[in-house]
């Protein structure tokens, strides 16, 4: 297939409309604004449907209502405004509903800087919204990965009726790099993928057809709506996990890092073992679920360190790696925030001074 030279943000769009998706709706945000945008001259041509709502709050209840017919529909912001999102996607996890949207994280907290970061990593995989409910969460490192990513996460979200989330940054969001597009889905298989939920679509069902509508009301006890989730999580574990782990097979210290920040970790992982430091990387590609069975089977007689890279202060995913590696080696972090975009310099020299520490 051909590739063609597409900006993050767009190509994610192009990627969505490809699996599918007939229903767009979101609000203006830097820096994820190149979405809505290329989603507003897309779904014409497409017989799909896109709508800029009056607000954040608008647009996720418009989502509710848009999938809750069978359309494949997505929504995307940046940061502060997937904070506004949240009763609506609790809402959606609760009703089992398949929607897909996507995080082009800024800096914070608050409204923050409209610069690259990754400070929504414990928004994104611990507390999305109320309730406890929990989501596969996908993090690419290049813009092809966020591709396949938006492609991907429609299936994902329909096999499990449940929310999917793609946590990428500004960086990713607005790079341009060669990509090759997924195939497009003819108008066919799009009627397919909606009549295939019809049983569980509000659609105006004939009084004769035996309807089943999942949860999501008010009243009545959720308690086995919530043991049925939790079966669903639980098997995310086995099936779901996603890990890249480059050069770990004699590597001393181990670099960790997910998204453009990892993208530049591998970077440093060749540089450091041209200066004869066995350096290697582990880089979550689910974020949610994490995981953990890597960390927990690294070699600690030979991996004498852990960096842990993250555009965040304070670091977030390192608390997932500490989960997992329990005091076995000591985790330095190397970290930058607020729109301050990490660099190979950075963590180069930070990586050496870990080698200096415990090699």
């Amino acid at each position: 297939m051909a590739r063609v030279f597409m900006k993050g943000c767009e190509a994610i769009a192009e990627a969505a409309t490809r699996a599918g998706c007939r229903f767009f709706a979101g609000y203006p945000i830097t820096p994820q604004n190149e979405i809505p945008e290329y989603f507003a001259r897309r779904m014409p041509e497409v017989d799909g449907v896109f709508v800029q709502g009056e607000s954040e709050v608008a647009s996720v209840n418009m989502l509710y209502g848009a999938v809750q017919t069978g359309t494949r529909s997505m929504s995307s912001s940046s940061s502060t405004g997937i904070s506004l999102y949240s009763e609506g996607i609790s809402y959606c996890a609760s009703a089992r509903l398949p929607i897909v949207y996507v995080n082009v994280g800024r800096g914070g907290p608050g409204i923050g800087a409209i610069k690259p970061a990754q400070q929504d990593y414990k928004q994104a995989t611990k507390a999305s919204g109320n309730g406890g409910f929990e989501m596969i969460v996908l993090s690419p490192s290049t813009v092809q990965e966020a591709v396949d990513m938006t492609y991907e996460a429609f299936d994902l979200a329909e096999r499990d009726m449940n929310p999917v989330l793609i946590l990428t940054d500004g960086v990713i969001g607005t790079m341009m790099e060669p990509v090759e597009l997924p195939p497009m889905k003819t108008p066919e298989e799009v009627a397919a993928l909606k009549e295939a939920r019809r049983a569980v679509s509000a659609v105006g069902h004939n009084p004769e057809e035996q309807v089943r509508i999942l949860p999501g009301g008010v009243g009545g006890s959720f308690e086995p709506v919530n043991i049925a989730a939790a079966e669903l999580y639980k098997s995310w574990t086995e099936k779901d996990v996603r890990v890249e782990e480059f050069m770990t097979e004699d590597a001393e210290i181990i670099l960790t890092a997910y998204g453009i920040s990892a993208r530049i970790a591998k970077v440093v992982v060749k540089e450091l073992r041209e200066e004869g430091i066995k350096a290697g990387l582990i880089r979550p590609i689910a974020l949610h679920p994490f995981p953990y069975k890597t960390y927990e089977n690294i070699d600690f007689d030979r991996v004498k360190g852990i960096l842990d890279v993250e555009m965040s202060i304070p670091a977030q995913m390192v608390w997932d790696v500490e989960h997992a590696v329990q005091g076995r080696c000591p985790i330095k972090e190397c970290l930058r925030s607020g729109g301050e975009i990490m660099t190979k310099e950075k963590v180069l020299n930070a990586a050496r001074e870990l080698a200096k520490e415990v090699l």
